[in-house]
């Protein structure tokens, strides 16, 4: 076996709805040579917005095809939906989940009320038929409310999308109803590999709450606050973002 310091971990990154891989790379250069980073674009979105996805299970085999190792899978938002379902069906490609402002049910529901009303995301749904545009840009206000950085993360969701391009009309609906309909809570008791999960103390679409809730789902995963961030930490917070996903990685390695 090699020495650790020549030991190297795979993180694999996955943005959430509207968004692109892009979104990550304010951080990679803040991690270390050992860490050895792969993007990923969800079906279509940014270059795969030719792509399409009907399923759930679409966007999991799309992601089980990028590593066949075992590899930190880094989940923001709905794409935390994505790796949590591949780590029920590829244990074998996963060495721990990273959590990032993601919830296993989006929808308040009458035994979970840390999460949205039922109603957020049909708005958005009503929305998108009128003008994405528009409909993205209020979600991205959405995401950055409450937080103190909240005009340069902004911006920098929306470079994100000049950069690798914006998802398909269609993706967008099905992401809606990704989030309006998933809910994965039963799925988490069974979960062996490490988990971290990051939520923002300002987060309008994850409320904090949930921090308590999933440690009495699953008793082995670790939560971390980051109290002054909103629903895009790794942005508004790059530094504390990347030193705690490198305390991760390095219990793995």
């Amino acid at each position: 076996m090699p020495p650790k310091d020549k030991v190297k971990i795979t993180c694999v990154f996955v943005h959430g709805w509207a968004m692109n891989s892009a979104v990550w790379e304010a951080c990679f250069d803040r991690l270390p040579e050992w860490i050895e980073v792969v993007q990923v674009d969800l079906p279509g979105h940014g270059t795969m917005a030719e792509v399409k996805a009907d399923s759930l299970n679409d966007y999991v085999q799309a992601l089980a095809a990028v590593v066949t190792r075992p590899a930190i899978w880094v989940g923001w938002s709905m794409g935390g939906l994505a790796v949590l379902r591949l780590a029920r069906d590829y244990p074998e490609r996963v060495a721990g989940l990273f959590m990032v402002a993601s919830n296993p049910c989006f929808v308040r529901q009458p035994d979970w009320p840390c999460a949205v009303e039922a109603g957020t995301f049909q708005l958005f749904a009503d929305a998108l038929a009128d003008n994405v545009d528009a409909t993205i840009k209020r979600f991205l206000a959405l995401q950055v409310k409450g937080s103190g950085e909240a005009m340069s993360t902004v911006r920098e969701l929306q470079q994100s999308l000049r950069q690798r391009g914006q998802a398909s009309p269609e993706a967008l609906m099905f992401g809606l109803e990704i989030l309006a309909t998933t809910d994965l809570r039963s799925e988490l008791p069974y979960l062996n590999c490490p988990i971290t999960w990051l939520l923002g103390g300002r987060d309008a679409l994850v409320p904090v709450s949930l921090a308590g809730v999933l440690k009495i789902l699953q008793p082995k995963i670790e939560t971390i606050i980051e109290k002054e961030a909103a629903h895009a930490p790794f942005i508004s917070h790059p530094e504390n973002f990347v030193g705690a996903l490198i305390d991760f990685a390095e219990t793995l390695r």
